[in-house]
């Protein structure tokens, strides 16, 4: 059985099922790990861990902890209602529709991806960022946030692995762009936090190639040599022209955590900006839904989770249910199988609710076959419901494509 105890409630004997936290703060291989001694647990404590997942199975019990399975519960039902759309967010409704914005959206990508691996480039080999060559391409897709936020967004699930930090800095840029405009900043904050989001992993230029694409387990040296990338960003962006306190704090800040758990200098609370503590969790919420050459993909809807929960000390939660607003509990784009068994990728979000998309229903696993499309209005009671996410790999089947 597995259950979510505190770090001060562990002991030697037991085995984690889950260390509950993000690979960069935390020396383990993996998630789970064998307590055998006393200094494995300080070791986990210094990292900033509150709580973690035990395995009952495999090692000591905690009487009167909860279950996963409770724990989740509770979760999901505090998602469901921050989940609800408010009056001032329905407002917020694209300009055009994503299928006549997907064109302009993926000429951007196009040139945001190759605009933002030339800057690396430049640094990695000593160069000087220049402002101008990052400027035009966060404009334009500030524009095509503004017009319709899914088609961008949309697009930075489709990405390779071999090329990460590239599409990463993209799909964080685009995230924080649009979960800006969700809180109502103006056009010159949300385009100074675009380009603070694009250029947030700059200072990872400076850390050897060698340690940055490691398979295998990180020393403690290696770990830190990894953690210095965000002082480097910030240092990087201070000594260029033209780059505001707003960018540069998007970059410094996106490793800090609001309980001073983070890194590289702890800082706590309202010592973070309110742009830093939003670009913290468009991080996360982005290296997790994303394939990495050492950890798999999450499903959003179980990384949303994990953000929830974790805004019980190290994220803000009231920023934390902005952004699931923002996104959705399931994102324009993504597959998912309904009750009926059949496969659909979502395509609007109702007016009523978050959890009851629109969804274009395309594939019949049954049979192993593609389907003449047609959409569900999950919203009108009584029809057809999600059952959960689907990998579009395992069925070879490229949502975006249903997007026109």
């Amino acid at each position: 059985m597995i259950k979510k105890i505190t770090v001060q409630q562990l002991r030697p004997g037991m085995s984690i099922h889950d260390i509950n936290a993000g690979w960069m703060h935390h020396p383990f291989l993996g998630r789970k790990i064998k307590i055998s001694d006393e200094k494995i647990i300080k070791k986990i404590m210094d990292c900033g861990i509150r709580e973690v997942y035990i395995d009952t199975e495999k090692g000591l019990d905690v009487a009167d902890a909860p279950t996963v399975e409770e724990v989740n519960r509770e979760i999901q039902a505090e998602i469901v209602n921050t989940a609800e759309a408010d009056e001032e967010e329905i407002g917020m409704r694209p300009t055009v529709p994503i299928e006549q914005e997907l064109s302009r959206a993926r000429e951007i990508q196009k040139q945001a991806k190759q605009t933002i691996q030339n800057i690396m480039d430049d640094i990695r080999f000593g160069k000087q960022l220049e402002t101008e060559k990052i400027e035009g391409v966060v404009e334009n897709m500030v524009e095509s946030i503004f017009r319709n936020q899914d088609a961008l967004i949309s697009l930075g699930k489709i990405r390779k692995k071999d090329e990460y930090t590239y599409f990463h800095s993209m799909s964080v840029g685009v995230l924080m762009i649009s979960f800006a405009r969700q809180m109502g900043f103006d056009r010159r904050s949300i385009q100074e936090v675009g380009i603070g989001a694009m250029l947030h992993d700059i200072g990872k230029m400076k850390v050897p190639h060698e340690i940055l694409n490691k398979n295998g387990k990180l020393t403690d040296e290696e770990i830190s040599d990894i953690k210095e990338h965000a002082v480097y960003s910030k240092k990087i962006l201070e000594e260029t022209n033209g780059i505001s306190e707003t960018s540069i704090n998007v970059a410094a800040q996106h490793h800090e955590r609001v309980d001073g758990s983070g890194y590289p200098e702890k800082l706590q609370g309202d010592e973070i900006s309110i742009f830093g503590q939003m670009a913290a969790i468009v991080d996360v919420y982005d290296a997790m839904t994303a394939d990495r050459c050492y950890q798999k993909k999450f499903v959003p809807s179980d990384v949303l989770k994990r953000l929830y929960e974790w805004s019980k000390h190290h994220f803000n939660r009231d920023l934390v249910q902005r952004f699931i607003r923002c996104v959705g509990i399931y994102p324009i784009g993504t597959l998912v199988r309904l009750e009926s068994g059949m496969l659909g990728v979502i395509i609007h979000h109702s007016e009523r609710s978050l959890l009851e998309p629109v969804v274009r229903v395309v594939f019949n696993p049954a049979r192993e076959t593609l389907v003449m499309p047609y959409d569900l209005d999950l919203s009108n009671h009584g029809g057809d419901r999600i059952k959960g996410y689907e990998s579009p790999e395992k069925w070879d089947i490229n949502p975006v494509a249903y997007l026109k």
